[in-house]
């Protein structure tokens, strides 16, 4: 059963963000104050990547736990309401963002996902790997 009633449920949901999000931004602003540039949210590529280093081919996403199954397995356990929609949604969304890693890896790009909670724990460790791609 759902904690919240509809209207509350509804408020929440309206309140995500597809871009722009606080780990987006964080890791946004650790790159900039160390001196890459960047394009955000570059529509012309599939999955429209976050952060996208077009001269060095390197397309970054930063996926939320929840939208993206992280440890999905026992994570899905933990849905209570209207599970049949919401298992459904989430593969479907594991699943295109494993299509769009092979769309970009086939045009040359190098893939990076990064989970908001090891952004928010080491911003610094995820810059590094992204560094290390070049």
């Amino acid at each position: 059963m759902d904690n919240h009633t509809p209207e509350q449920r509804r408020k929440n949901m309206q309140a995500i963000r597809s871009k722009d999000t606080k780990i987006e931004v964080m890791l946004r602003t650790e790159l900039w104050k160390r001196g890459f540039r960047y394009r955000k949210n570059v529509r012309s590529l599939p999955g429209n990547p976050d952060i996208v280093f077009i001269g060095k081919k390197v397309a970054v996403f930063c996926d939320s736990e929840f939208w993206h199954g992280y440890d999905w397995e026992n994570r899905k356990n933990e849905i209570k309401s209207n599970r049949e929609f919401w298992i459904s949604k989430i593969e479907r969304n594991m699943q295109r963002d494993n299509e769009v890693n092979e769309e970009l890896k086939l045009i040359g790009y190098t893939v990076l996902r990064f989970w908001g909670n090891d952004i928010k724990r080491s911003v610094s460790e995820c810059i590094d790997r992204i560094i290390s791609t070049f």
